[in-house]
Protein backbone atom coordinates (compact mmCIF):
# COMPACT_ATOMS: atom_id res chain seq x y z
CA UNK A 1 0.00 0.00 0.00
CA UNK A 2 1.53 3.49 -0.87
CA UNK A 3 0.68 5.76 1.22
CA UNK A 4 0.91 9.93 0.01
CA UNK A 5 0.21 13.12 1.64
CA UNK A 6 -1.58 13.12 4.70
CA UNK A 7 -3.94 16.04 5.35
CA UNK A 8 -5.69 16.55 8.96
CA UNK A 9 -9.34 17.70 8.03
CA UNK A 10 -10.67 18.00 11.05
CA UNK A 11 -9.82 18.24 14.75
CA UNK A 12 -8.57 14.62 15.52
CA UNK A 13 -9.05 13.20 12.39
CA UNK A 14 -6.48 12.39 9.22
CA UNK A 15 -6.64 10.73 6.19
CA UNK A 16 -4.07 9.36 3.73
CA UNK A 17 -4.17 9.18 0.41
CA UNK A 18 -2.94 6.55 -2.34
CA UNK A 19 -0.70 7.77 -5.16
CA UNK A 20 -3.89 7.48 -6.52
CA UNK A 21 -5.71 9.82 -4.41
CA UNK A 22 -8.17 7.62 -2.95
CA UNK A 23 -8.10 7.50 1.23
CA UNK A 24 -6.11 4.16 2.34
CA UNK A 25 -6.11 5.26 6.28
CA UNK A 26 -8.52 6.91 8.42
CA UNK A 27 -7.13 7.96 12.01
CA UNK A 28 -9.09 9.80 14.64
CA UNK A 29 -8.96 10.37 18.10
CA UNK A 30 -11.80 9.61 20.70
CA UNK A 31 -13.08 12.14 23.12
CA UNK A 32 -12.95 10.63 26.41
CA UNK A 33 -16.71 9.64 26.98
CA UNK A 34 -17.76 11.68 23.85
CA UNK A 35 -20.31 9.29 22.39
CA UNK A 36 -20.96 11.62 19.42
CA UNK A 37 -17.99 10.23 17.80
CA UNK A 38 -19.59 6.58 16.90
CA UNK A 39 -21.86 8.08 14.59
CA UNK A 40 -18.63 10.85 13.31
CA UNK A 41 -16.64 7.65 12.79
CA UNK A 42 -19.02 5.28 10.77
CA UNK A 43 -19.81 7.99 8.57
CA UNK A 44 -16.13 8.74 8.02
CA UNK A 45 -15.46 4.85 7.32
CA UNK A 46 -18.50 4.63 5.32
CA UNK A 47 -16.58 7.01 3.28
CA UNK A 48 -13.16 5.65 3.41
CA UNK A 49 -14.90 2.47 2.22
CA UNK A 50 -16.49 3.51 -0.77
CA UNK A 51 -15.14 1.63 -3.23
CA UNK A 52 -14.20 -0.78 -1.00
CA UNK A 53 -14.84 -4.69 -0.77
CA UNK A 54 -18.06 -6.73 -2.40
CA UNK A 55 -21.60 -5.20 -1.20
CA UNK A 56 -22.65 -5.66 2.14
CA UNK A 57 -18.91 -5.30 3.61
CA UNK A 58 -18.84 -1.58 4.36
CA UNK A 59 -21.85 -2.06 6.14
CA UNK A 60 -20.19 -4.54 8.25
CA UNK A 61 -17.21 -2.65 8.87
CA UNK A 62 -19.41 0.48 10.16
CA UNK A 63 -21.99 -1.86 12.42
CA UNK A 64 -17.90 -3.27 14.03
CA UNK A 65 -16.66 -0.24 13.84
CA UNK A 66 -19.65 1.76 16.17
CA UNK A 67 -19.14 -1.45 18.65
CA UNK A 68 -15.64 -1.41 19.13
CA UNK A 69 -16.06 2.55 19.36
CA UNK A 70 -18.54 2.53 21.78
CA UNK A 71 -17.32 -0.20 24.06
CA UNK A 72 -13.68 1.94 24.48
CA UNK A 73 -15.42 5.02 25.35
CA UNK A 74 -18.45 3.59 27.69
CA UNK A 75 -16.38 0.93 29.48
CA UNK A 76 -12.98 2.59 29.71
CA UNK A 77 -13.82 6.43 30.26
CA UNK A 78 -10.92 7.87 28.97
CA UNK A 79 -10.29 8.97 25.32
CA UNK A 80 -9.24 6.81 22.87
CA UNK A 81 -7.71 5.88 19.21
CA UNK A 82 -9.73 4.96 16.00
CA UNK A 83 -7.73 3.67 13.02
CA UNK A 84 -8.98 2.09 10.01
CA UNK A 85 -6.43 0.66 7.01
CA UNK A 86 -7.52 -0.07 3.98
CA UNK A 87 -5.98 -2.48 1.60
CA UNK A 88 -7.33 -3.85 -1.81
CA UNK A 89 -8.01 -7.15 -0.03
CA UNK A 90 -8.39 -6.33 3.58
CA UNK A 91 -9.42 -3.49 5.77
CA UNK A 92 -7.96 -3.56 9.36
CA UNK A 93 -9.57 -1.59 12.34
CA UNK A 94 -8.36 -0.90 15.75
CA UNK A 95 -9.47 1.28 18.63
CA UNK A 96 -7.05 1.54 21.10
CA UNK A 97 -7.54 3.12 24.51
CA UNK A 98 -5.36 3.48 27.75
CA UNK A 99 -6.71 0.79 30.12
CA UNK A 100 -5.18 -2.19 30.56
CA UNK A 101 -8.74 -4.19 31.35
CA UNK A 102 -9.35 -6.85 28.79
CA UNK A 103 -12.77 -7.04 26.78
CA UNK A 104 -14.95 -9.95 27.34
CA UNK A 105 -17.34 -11.61 25.06
CA UNK A 106 -20.51 -12.07 27.29
CA UNK A 107 -23.84 -13.91 26.31
CA UNK A 108 -26.27 -11.24 27.18
CA UNK A 109 -28.65 -12.17 29.22
CA UNK A 110 -32.52 -11.49 27.94
CA UNK A 111 -33.01 -8.68 30.60
CA UNK A 112 -29.61 -6.49 29.56
CA UNK A 113 -31.69 -5.20 26.70
CA UNK A 114 -29.54 -3.67 23.76
CA UNK A 115 -26.07 -4.27 26.32
CA UNK A 116 -23.53 -6.91 25.75
CA UNK A 117 -23.96 -7.79 22.89
CA UNK A 118 -21.06 -5.75 20.90
CA UNK A 119 -18.27 -8.63 21.06
CA UNK A 120 -20.52 -10.88 19.78
CA UNK A 121 -21.13 -8.94 16.79
CA UNK A 122 -17.54 -8.47 16.20
CA UNK A 123 -17.08 -12.74 17.04
CA UNK A 124 -19.40 -13.49 14.73
CA UNK A 125 -18.94 -11.37 11.77
CA UNK A 126 -15.30 -10.69 11.40
CA UNK A 127 -12.69 -12.57 9.35
CA UNK A 128 -10.65 -12.14 12.44
CA UNK A 129 -10.56 -10.43 15.55
CA UNK A 130 -8.25 -10.03 18.37
CA UNK A 131 -7.10 -7.36 21.48
CA UNK A 132 -3.02 -6.48 21.70
CA UNK A 133 -1.64 -5.18 24.85
CA UNK A 134 0.29 -2.55 24.77
CA UNK A 135 2.32 -0.52 27.40
CA UNK A 136 -0.14 1.43 28.23
CA UNK A 137 -3.54 0.21 27.52
CA UNK A 138 -4.76 -2.09 24.90
CA UNK A 139 -6.05 -1.76 21.04
CA UNK A 140 -9.33 -4.07 19.87
CA UNK A 141 -9.24 -4.73 16.61
CA UNK A 142 -11.21 -7.03 13.16
CA UNK A 143 -10.47 -7.64 9.90
CA UNK A 144 -12.49 -8.19 7.01
CA UNK A 145 -11.80 -9.30 3.46
CA UNK A 146 -12.98 -7.82 0.88
CA UNK A 147 -14.15 -10.74 -1.43
CA UNK A 148 -15.72 -12.91 1.71
CA UNK A 149 -19.42 -13.35 1.50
Amino acid sequence: MAIGASSAQTAGEETDTTERGHPSQLRRRLGRSDLRAVPEARRELRELLRHWGRPGRSEIAELLTSELVTNALVHTDREAVLTAVVEPSQLRVEVRDFVARRPRVCTPGTGDGTHGRGLVLVDSLADAWGVQAHEVGKSVWFELDAEAA
